[in-house]
């Protein structure tokens, strides 16, 4: 027997039922929000995620599925949402639109080779909004109401955005210079990541998973104290926006994303549950003004966010939150002989037609096996078919939950289960 890959799963029965819901639920926020629809490649030429991303990420230097095609390109399986949106609105000039900002929502699987844990995966599907052209703190805050309020409607609340800023361009290097000094003496007592971190992206150091408890780190100068008079007063802002809109927010002066291209606001939004352990992370995001022109394009400011799908998942049935999965069919239509099948066939694709989920009997059951399959299907009626009755053109129609049935003109039909669902 082959088996699924490490890292996969099969969503199927109740999981994929959540995952349609989950989908259809930020769907229908991002049209609310006015967010249009993009879909870009699953794989890209690997200089994109690498010059995107960063080298210095743990993505790219770790995680990512790269390999060569037949025409000898370099090409990698899309870690993150990103980059790709990025390129695609570079590539197709989306910065010449007449309507600014140019704000963009996708949902697409993502691939990361990682060690496979609870709501971590090798494949996993991220949903995810991106705004071009504004550099207006608002737009910081609705990036991060948006996912707030899909929690919510979720069912998952108590939540709680870690938030801080890394500064513009002046403010980085200003305190990557100050965190290199600092951190210099104390190098040989880090992890080997950090140490290769020091020369590569120092800010790196302070999202370290396995020294972030330490001392040194604790002690570590604070980027605040390096903030640009731009910066502050950006930063000021969202916090302001956050406080209007009374989404509850964290400082956390340790958080720096693991991505490259953050500027200015970063953020996380987790939930409390004990039971996730460090997997407590719903969705992050941040500004990244400077992606746009590092790929080829013109200046654009730009603010993101993503949420993994398969982690909202597993808390909502850990949580034990019911959510409107529909297992139940309006009719299933029932017959005995040839002549009948006919028509079943034919009134079932008219049912669907017109907006009902309807089923027949596909497997040559005898009648009675087809009242207990349609009691399987929870079938709301049932369309009892006669040959005789066809020379008046009648068919009978039951109401599965009451037993009443009647028959009923067949080009009634539509009319009839309109007016009883």
């Amino acid at each position: 027997m082959i088996s699924k890959p490490k890292g996969t799963v099969d969503l199927i029965k109740t999981d994929s039922k959540y995952y349609k819901y989950i989908s259809d639920v930020f769907d229908a926020y991002c049209e609310k929000y006015n967010y249009k629809f993009i879909r870009t490649p699953i794989f890209e030429a690997s200089e994109l995620f690498h010059r995107g991303v960063g080298d210095s990420s743990d993505i790219v230097r770790k995680e990512t599925y790269d390999f060569k095609d037949r025409g000898d390109r370099n090409i990698t399986l899309r870690p993150e949402g990103t980059a790709g949106v990025v390129r695609s609105f570079i590539e197709n000039k989306m910065y010449a639109d007449v309507i600014q900002p140019v704000k963009l929502y996708y949902n697409g699987t993502m691939y990361r080779y990682e060690r496979p844990q609870s709501g971590r995966l090798r494949e996993f599907t991220q949903l995810g909004v991106e705004i071009f052209g504004s550099n207006d703190p608002l737009i910081d805050a609705e990036i991060i109401s948006l996912p707030i309020n899909i929690y919510n409607s979720l069912g998952i609340e108590n939540t709680v955005v870690k938030i801080n800023s890394l500064g513009d361009n002046e403010s980085r290097e200003n305190y990557k210079k100050a965190l290199k000094e600092y951190i210099k003496p104390h190098l040989n007592d880090l992890c080997s990541d950090c140490k290769e971190r020091f020369e590569k992206n120092p800010l790196r150091i302070l999202d370290c998973k396995i020294d972030k408890d330490s001392d040194i780190l604790k002690n570590a100068p604070k980027i605040s104290n390096y903030l640009s008079d731009k910066s502050k007063s950006h930063f000021k802002k969202v916090i302001e926006y956050l406080e209007l809109l009374e989404i509850n927010y964290e400082i956390n002066e340790n958080l720096v994303r693991g991505l490259d291209y953050y500027t200015d606001t970063v953020f996380e939004i987790e939930t409390n549950l004990k039971e996730l352990g460090t997997a407590n992370v719903l969705g992050a995001g941040g500004r990244y003004n400077n992606l746009v022109q590092d790929l080829g394009g013109p200046e654009t400011p730009a603010v993101g966010f993503a949420l993994g799908i398969d982690r909202l998942i597993a808390i909502l049935k850990l949580k034990e939150i019911n959510i409107p999965i529909k297992n139940e069919i309006d009719a299933y239509i029932m017959y005995v002989n040839e002549t009948e099948k006919e028509k079943a066939i034919y009134l079932n694709q008219n049912l669907r037609l017109n907006g009902f989920i309807s089923e027949i009997n596909s497997l040559n059951k005898t009648l009675k096996a087809q009242f207990k399959e349609a009691d399987r299907y929870n079938a709301k009626y049932l369309i009892i078919l006669n040959s005789e009755d066809f020379k008046e053109s009648l068919i009978t129609i039951k109401d599965n939950i009451t037993k009443e049935e009647e028959k009923i003109k067949e080009l009634d039909l539509i009319e009839y289960l309109d007016t009883h669902l």
